[in-house]
């Protein structure tokens, strides 16, 4: 529900396999043609598939409408890096985690993958007051947990009372949930039904309810002792057989650096349309393949069923498929975003000491030094390298497939140092005889740009700023680092100068960046205050009041209209201050085996939105 740091590549699918070769500008390559083949096969939202609600064998289960399949066989899947850092969904940090979580816990509530509506999951029903601010959630009766105790209005409140509001494992939840820094009640009615209340009217408040809902009779034993007991459980390093579980597929085993496998969950609660308890499939594993050539050799050899064609693959798996056994689908824009970011701290750690050098603060916390860097970046040249001409520059805080994207911002400007080293010297910034930056003090400029080692098109963006921003004499020492050093620094010790990083996102609902752009937010990452100086709002930046204001306001606003002027204005000021140096939206595309069938990709659920009822012919 909530933006979240990424870092592998197959959970947005689509990183592009980059040769070093590729970095210099001599390399460059036309790609018309394939973005001309590509737009002619980008897909429509599907006609939305029915679904019902009956009553069955005493159980009230979901229906779904799709084609009847068979029962059996395997879907591989894959993704690239290190693999999952816990199992605990409450507790997961990165898109790996919370992917692979996601397949075996479910909410009240999810997101229409062909119309972005909010539709019930274990829920029945919702009713809401005439005031706007009451929510009376009914569930499905009869709702099991894999080891066959019921699903009741007591697991929802202790996931909502005790660890999202307590504050139990990644706090991303809470940030978002929060209306002017109050979060909504919650009280139990009856077995079935549970009533939250807002503080005041809270626009996005029923997509908020698709929370995970945890087992109340497995984990309240745990919370009672304490969040680092909490944030330790359902880890790595599990006994399968310990988890307890909603949704389709539960963990049967993880081998580190290799692999996930997940068997079907007995007891889920969604049937077909002849009464059969999906999903279909025994199995859905999830390789851990370690680079993107590995990946789509894997691909190629039959080890996987489905791959993120990156870049330069895209003209040759689509020139393939004619004669092949997938099929190519172009999902269109990604609603990620990647980024370049400053470390904007300017406050000192319990031991005195700066977080960041106070030299380089000054140059950091100047917006001319940021505009510079903004203008220095040569974004179609990444996108032509990089992408292969798959994708399109992005300038705003909100993907180009957001339906709150500010239209006037989308096409935002060209690479230009002329105007780059205007702004610097407007700051009191000069070159010498050498050509090297130096401040109005006399400091050179030199400061480490850090991203996540092994991601190879990460990696090759920062080659790429590194010599834009040798143009303008600053020296760049770039370090790709392991991916939890590097989110350490970023949410712990704070000790970074700039990075490049990327966030998930939502196309239909701003308010899931909260975490983001509050400044308490757990992910404000440009200037993460630790928790006094967010609760004090310690040395809050003019604009980043302004955003704290508009989030508040469209949180509370109703209405399509009303709440896109808000979302325009918190997009210019990002646009205006860059916290955020944004840098280019890609294509999802991927290559999916035939033999698959219900299968229906669609933009906002991406290739496996409907896993329980996908079946092999």
């Amino acid at each position: 529900m909530f933006k979240r740091i990424i870092y592998i590549i197959l959970i947005i699918g689509f990183f592009i396999f980059l040769t070093t070769s590729c970095l210099h500008k001599d390399s460059y390559e036309d790609e018309t043609v394939i973005n001309h083949n590509l737009e002619e096969d980008l897909i429509e939202y599907p006609t939305k598939k029915d679904f019902k609600i009956i009553e069955f064998n005493g159980k009230e289960f979901i229906q779904n409408q799709n084609n009847i399949g068979k029962f059996g066989g395997t879907l591989s899947n894959s993704t690239i890096g290190e693999g999952p850092k816990t199992f605990n969904i409450w507790n997961a940090k990165d898109a790996t985690s919370s992917s692979l979580g996601g397949i075996m816990f479910e909410g009240m509530f999810t997101t229409d993958p062909f119309n972005g509506e909010v539709i019930p999951r274990l829920a029945k029903s919702v009713q809401i007051d005439k005031a706007g601010k009451t929510y009376t959630v009914t569930l499905r009766k009869g709702l099991e947990w894999s080891d066959g105790k019921e699903i009741t209005s007591d697991d929802v409140e202790f996931t909502y009372n005790t660890i999202i509001k307590g504050g139990y494992g990644d706090t991303s939840s809470r940030d978002v949930m929060a209306v002017n820094g109050v979060l909504p009640t919650c009280k139990i009615v009856d077995k079935y039904t549970v009533q939250f209340t807002t503080p005041e009217i809270f626009a996005p408040f029923l997509r908020m309810l698709g929370f995970a809902i945890a087992p109340k009779h497995i984990l309240k034993p745990v919370t009672d002792k304490g969040i680092e007991e909490f944030n330790r459980y359902w880890g790595v390093t599990t006994n399968p057989k310990d988890f307890v579980i909603s949704g389709p597929f539960k963990l049967e085993e993880y081998v580190p650096a290799q692999r996930v496998v997940f068997k079907k969950n007995e007891k889920y609660s969604i049937i077909d349309k002849n009464y059969n308890v999906l999903p279909y499939l025994n199995k859905y594993v999830v390789y851990i393949v370690g680079d993107l050539n590995n990946q789509v050799l894997k691909f190629e050899g039959g080890e996987l069923d489905i791959l993120p064609v990156m870049g330069k693959q895209v003209a040759r798996f689509k020139s393939l498929e004619k004669n092949s056994d997938y099929k190519i689908f172009n999902l269109g824009a990604s609603d990620g975003t990647t980024f370049l970011s400053f470390n904007l701290n300017t406050r000192k750690n319990e031991k005195g000491k700066y977080y960041v050098d106070p030299i380089k603060q000054k140059w950091f916390n100047d917006n001319n030094f940021r505009k510079a860097v903004d203008y220095a970046i040569d974004r179609d040249y990444i996108v032509s390298n990089v992408l292969s001409g798959v994708g399109m520059p992005l300038f705003t805080a909100e993907g180009l497939s957001s339906i709150y994207l500010n239209k006037e911002l989308a096409n935002g400007h060209k690479k230009d140092l002329t105007l780059a080293k205007e702004l610097l010297k407007s700051s009191g910034f000069y070159t010498d005889e050498k050509g090297i930056l130096h401040d109005k003090d006399g400091n050179v400029v030199e400061f480490t740009l850090m991203t996540n080692a092994g991601n190879i098109e990460r990696e090759s963006i920062g080659v790429m700023i590194k010599e834009d921003l040798t143009e303008l004499g600053m020296k760049v020492n770039f370090k790709p680092i392991e991916f939890n050093v590097l989110v350490g620094k970023l949410t712990g010790s704070l000790d970074w100068d700039a990075i490049i990083m990327g966030l998930t996102g939502s196309a239909l609902e701003p308010n899931n960046g909260a975490n983001v752009w509050y400044s308490t937010g757990s992910l404000h990452m440009f200037n993460l205050r630790q928790e006094d100086d967010a609760i004090n709002k310690k040395d809050l930046l003019p604009w980043e009041k302004q955003i704290d204001e508009l989030f508040a306001k469209g949180a509370t606003t109703l209405g399509f209209e009303n709440r896109k002027k808000i979302y325009d204005d918190y997009q210019q000021i990002v646009y205006d201050n860059n916290p955020f140096i944004y840098l280019y939206t890609p294509l999802n595309i991927y290559a999916v085996r035939t033999k698959f069938k219900n299968l229906e990709p669609t933009a906002l659920g991406g290739v496996i939105h409907n896993i329980e009822e996908i079946y092999i012919e």
